[in-house]
């Protein structure tokens, strides 16, 4: 039998997963990787450590499959997005290390851009905001003041990739032939990138004086990218077929095929995306216009998209920072066992606010604290902040679009929790549906891959057996609903006002 294998290089972790010829999840490895925060809004990741557990949870994939007697037809990259890795082409040696799409170093330099009056041009060149979210500050930063002040050189050996960039050079052979490669997807986040003209640009690169010849050559993301090296790649020497960034391999994984079709990812941010089809959409304020997939058959896709910064995340904060929980697991248990959150609200504002607000300096705030509040009035907290935040992204699509929302597929780790889905049916009033297959990242990733190597024919043969495994109905009323959600935002204000001293 014949399996296509995803890695899904996330952000606080690597997952190698296989899926077969039926679209059915095969064996699976992961593994975590270490969170730098050398200062406060500041996230930094180790490469070479992303490397070593890529290949770990590869090899561990690969060696359940021979000894099941199954090959693998393909691999497809799923990836964060933003992250930015810059690394020497003839030593392979990173240069920094890399900048997690979380971090908010640059913005202050995005606040320079966009008083200088840049803004309107960055977003329709690229369809993004100025905002530290963004590959492009990151890179820019590193050229000019990392490491330790003194800038990476923009010399001929220079490289810079988003995560799928950097591990599709190494599994084909890094310094030894390694392809310099990205999709379109992933290109889309840079703030580099064209996505009417769906080419580098060159006017978003003198602006934010990043040398072209460092920058990957973009190909469709279904198509063969590469061919692994045996000594690179756990012993592989399997075709890279497929690449796109996590939110866009998630939207295409819950077969959201057709203009309209919306999909939220609850991870460690959580991400609304809606397709549009393949006409680039005008820019919408809160929104970002993001290139959703290309196909080798030329098939194009963009997609308006709501970025939410913390929300798994938040649950991490409780075990890690609070220690208020031992396992993640924990939380909707804990959060189902009060009947509300007795009136607090948590604003998890850890690194700012995303979409629609696009507040870099916004600050996590809980409100609402009494003598009687506990943790599992916490928890629940934490939890409905996800369903708020998502339900600001969906009014501000819907109010974009002139359409209201049909259903919601959902997807990621904190999808699992009933609580979560059943309030995030409440605030919307629409059906969600859950899908069947959670890894809808890596299936979608698999599915971009095995679709180059013909494992299946087409998109509707890849994702025909898409189904939920739970749907839920909406049961508050409207006008609860709405009056929750409006407490939501006062709290909402409490975040955005709280400006700290340097």
């Amino acid at each position: 039998m014949t399996s296509v294998v995803a890695i899904d290089a996330g952000t606080t972790g690597v997952r190698a997963l296989a899926f077969d010829a039926t679209g059915a999840p095969g064996p699976s490895a992961y593994r975590e990787f270490t969170q730098h925060f050398p200062r406060p809004g500041w996230v930094e990741h180790d490469v070479e450590e992303i490397w070593t557990v890529t290949l770990a949870v590869l090899d561990e994939v690969a060696t359940t499959l021979a000894a099941q007697g199954e090959t693998i037809a393909a691999i497809g990259i799923t990836n964060q997005r933003e992250t930015t890795v810059v690394w020497d082409a003839a030593s392979g040696v990173p240069r920094h290390r890399a900048i997690v799409w979380q971090d908010r170093r640059t913005a202050a330099r995005c606040d320079e851009l966009r008083a200088a009056g840049h803004e309107a041009m960055v977003r329709e060149r690229s369809g993004l905001v100025l905002d530290p979210y963004f590959s492009g500050t990151k890179l820019e930063w590193l050229l000019r003041d990392g490491p330790d002040g003194a800038g990476v050189p923009a010399d001929a050996d220079l490289r810079f990739g988003t995560i799928d960039t950097w591990l599709i050079w190494r599994l084909t052979g890094g310094v030894d032939g390694g392809v310099h490669l990205t999709d379109p997807s992933n290109a889309s986040r840079t703030m580099l990138y064209d996505i009417g003209a769906r080419q580098w640009s060159s006017e978003l690169c003198d602006l934010l004086h990043v040398p072209v010849h460092c920058l990957p050559v973009v190909r469709p993301s279904s198509g063969r990218f590469g061919v692994t090296r045996p000594e690179c790649a756990a012993g592989l020497r399997v075709p890279v077929s497929g690449v796109a960034g996590d939110q866009q391999a998630a939207l295409f994984g819950q077969a959201c095929f057709e203009p309209g079709m919306t999909k939220n990812t609850y991870g460690t941010g959580s991400f609304v995306l809606t397709n549009v089809g393949a006409t680039k959409p005008a820019p919408v304020d809160g929104l970002l216009t993001t290139v959703a997939w290309e196909l080798a058959d030329g098939t194009f896709a963009y997609a308006m998209e709501g970025a939410i910064f913390v929300t798994g995340a938040g649950v991490q904060w409780m075990r890690d920072g609070l220690n208020v929980i031992d396992e993640a697991a924990e939380t909707g248990p804990l959060a189902e066992s009060v009947p509300d959150s007795g009136g607090v609200i948590c604003v998890p504002a850890f690194t700012g606010l995303g979409s629609p607000w696009w507040d870099p300096y916004a600050r996590g705030t809980i409100v609402g604290i009494t003598r009687g509040t506990t943790r599992a009035h916490l928890a629940r907290a934490v939890v409905e902040a996800m369903a708020f935040q998502t339900r600001d992204v969906v009014d501000a699509i819907t109010a974009a679009s002139g359409t209201p929302l049909a259903e919601l597929r959902v997807d990621g780790g904190a999808s699992v929790m009933n609580l979560l889905c059943s309030f995030q049916a409440d605030l919307l009033g629409v059906t969600v549906r859950r899908a069947a297959i959670q890894e809808t990242t890596a299936l979608g990733a698999a599915y971009l891959a095995g679709l180059a190597e013909g494992v299946w024919p087409s998109p509707a043969d890849a994702a025909g057996a898409w189904k939920a495994d739970a749907v839920f109905e909406p049961r508050l009323d409207r006008a609860t609903a709405d009056a929750r959600h409006a407490d939501w935002h006062r709290a909402v204000a409490r975040a955005r006002d709280w400006a700290p001293h340097d």
